[in-house]
C-alpha cells in the first residue's frame, strides 16, 4: 500500500471508481457517481476490517486524519474500534426508533388529520421498527433497509413504497439534525432503483369502478328513491364531482348562495376550493332537513357529527351497486368532460380540483375559473337528470 500522503490539490481531482491511500489504514475511496468517502482499513485477531468515517463533503482530511489517529491508538491498547463506537453512539445518538418518534411529533401539526398520522405510526411500528428500532440512527445502512423491503416489495409493493418512503423521510430528518452523515440509503432514485423491482412493474393498477356516465339518469332516479340522508348525500357527492371525504365534512357556513367553499385544510391539495352549485344541486341542499343542533349539511345520527365514512358506499350495496365505489363517480365525470363536451380539460381539473403539474401552466392559471366551471356543471347536472323543455326531470328507466 502506498505510503505518501494525501495533498489537499489530490481531492480537487478525484477520478471516479479510484481509491487514494493517506497511509497508515486511511484511504479515500470515490465510487463510480464521483462521490468519496473516507475509510479505515485495519486488521485486528486476522480478520480485516474497513470502517466508514464518513463522506469528504462533510469531513476534512485533517478530520479523517485525527479520526485515523485515535482508531491506531485504540488498536495499540487492544481495543476494539467497532465495539468503541457502538458504545459512544449508544451514548450521543438516538436510535431509529426515537428518531422516527421525535420527527413525528413535529410533523404531526401538518399533516391533515389523526388517520394519517396514525398510518405512519402504524406502518413503521409494522415493518420498520423490528429491523431498524434499536439501531442508532447513524448506523442505518441499504442492508438494513432491503432487510425491511424485500420481504414485502413484491406482496405489498403499496404498502412497500410509502414504508420506504417514510424510512427516507426518518432518515433525512436524522441527518438534518446532525445525527448521521452521507447519502440517505433509503433513496429510491439512484440507489434503491438499482437493487429493487420498479412499483409500476409490479402491481396491478386498480381505479375505482366508475358508472358509464350513459346509465347516470336510470341510476339517478333509482338514488332519488332511496331513503335517508347518505343517499342525499350521495347524489350531492355526484353534481359536485367532489371528493366524498369534503362532502361528509361539509358544513352549512360553508355554502352562501351557489358557490360552496371548501377550506383548504379539508381539501387534499391543503388549497381552499370553491364548488359552483347547479340549480339541481342547491335544489337538493335546501331540500335536505337542517336540524337546529346539527353543524354539518349531512349529519350521522349523532346530529353533532357527519355521516359516517361508509355511508355512501352502503347505499350503493343497497341499490345493487357493491361493485361501485363512490369515488368513481369523479371518473365517471371526467369521462363525460372528455367525450360528451367541448370543455377544455384546465376546467375538468379545476372542478376536481387537481393540481396543475406543469408549473408553467400553473403560474398562468392563478384563478379557480369560477363562472366559467358554472356552466360545466349545469350541463352535468342534466347529465344526471335530463329536463325537458318544461324543466320537469325526464327519469327513462330500463323495463325490468
Amino acid at each position: 500500500m502506498p505510503s505518501a500522503q494525501l495533498q489537499a490539490v489530490h481531492l480537487r481531482n478525484l477520478e471516479p471508481g479510484k481509491v487514494y491511500f493517506d497511509g497508515a489504514g486511511l484511504r479515500l475511496k470515490v465510487k463510480a457517481n464521483g462521490n468519496a468517502f473516507w475509510v479505515f482499513r485495519y486488521t485486528r485477531k486476522g480478520v480485516t476490517h474497513d470502517m466508514g468515517l464518513g463522506p469528504l463533503r462533510d469531513v476534512s482530511l485533517a478530520n479523517a486524519r485525527e479520526q485515523a489517529r485515535r482508531l491506531r491508538e485504540t488498536l495499540r491498547t487492544g481495543g476494539d474500534p467497532w465495539t468503541q463506537r457502538a458504545q459512544a453512539r449508544a451514548h450521543t445518538v438516538p436510535t431509529f426508533r426515537e428518531c422516527a418518534e421525535r420527527m413525528m411529533e413535529t410533523k404531526r401539526h401538518e399533516w391533515r388529520n389523526a388517520k394519517h398520522a396514525g398510518q405512519w405510526e402504524s406502518t413503521l411500528k409494522t415493518y420498520a421498527m423490528p429491523v431498524l428500532g434499536g439501531l442508532p440512527v447513524d448506523a442505518v445502512e441499504t442492508e438494513h433497509v432491503l432487510k425491511v423491503l424485500e420481504p414485502i416489495w413484491t406482496r405489498k409493493t403499496e404498502t412497500a413504497t410509502r414504508v420506504r418512503q417514510r424510512i427516507e423521510a426518518v432518515l433525512d430528518w436524522a441527518r438534518a439534525r446532525r445525527y448521521r452523515l452521507g447519502e440517505n440509503p433509503a433513496r429510491w432514485r439512484g440507489h434503491l432503483d438499482k437493487l429493487l423491482a420498479k412499483p409500476t412493474r409490479i402491481r396491478t393498477v386498480r381505479h375505482h369502478p366508475a358508472l358509464p356516465y350513459a346509465e347516470l339518469p336510470e341510476f339517478m332516479a333509482a338514488l332519488s328513491e332511496q331513503k335517508g340522508i347518505a343517499a342525499r348525500a350521495l347524489a350531492f357527492t355526484i353534481l359536485t364531482a367532489a371528493r366524498s371525504g369534503e362532502v361528509r365534512g361539509a358544513t352549512w357556513e360553508e355554502i352562501y348562495g351557489n358557490v360552496w367553499t371548501v377550506p383548504g385544510e379539508r381539501m387534499k391539495a391543503h388549497r381552499e376550493h370553491r364548488v359552483p352549485l347547479s340549480r339541481l344541486a342547491c335544489g337538493m341542499i335546501n331540500a335536505v332537513p337542517r336540524f337546529e343542533a346539527a353543524r354539518y349539511v349531512f349529519p350521522g345520527q349523532n346530529l353533532r357529527k357527519p355521516i359516517s365514512n361508509g355511508a355512501m358506499s352502503a347505499v350503493l350495496k343497497r341499490m345493487g351497486h357493491p361493485d361501485l365505489t363512490v369515488h368513481g363517480f369523479r371518473s365517471t365525470f371526467r369521462d363525460w368532460c372528455a367525450e360528451q363536451t367541448n370543455f377544455p380539460r384546465e376546467l375538468a381539473e379545476a372542478a376536481l380540483a387537481h393540481v396543475i403539474r406543469d408549473k408553467t401552466e400553473a403560474a398562468y392559471q392563478r384563478g379557480d375559473l369560477l363562472d366559467r366551471r358554472r356552466k360545466m356543471m349545469e350541463a352535468w347536472a342534466k347529465q344526471c337528470w335530463p329536463m325537458n323543455r318544461a324543466g320537469v326531470v325526464e327519469l327513462k328507466r330500463r323495463a325490468s
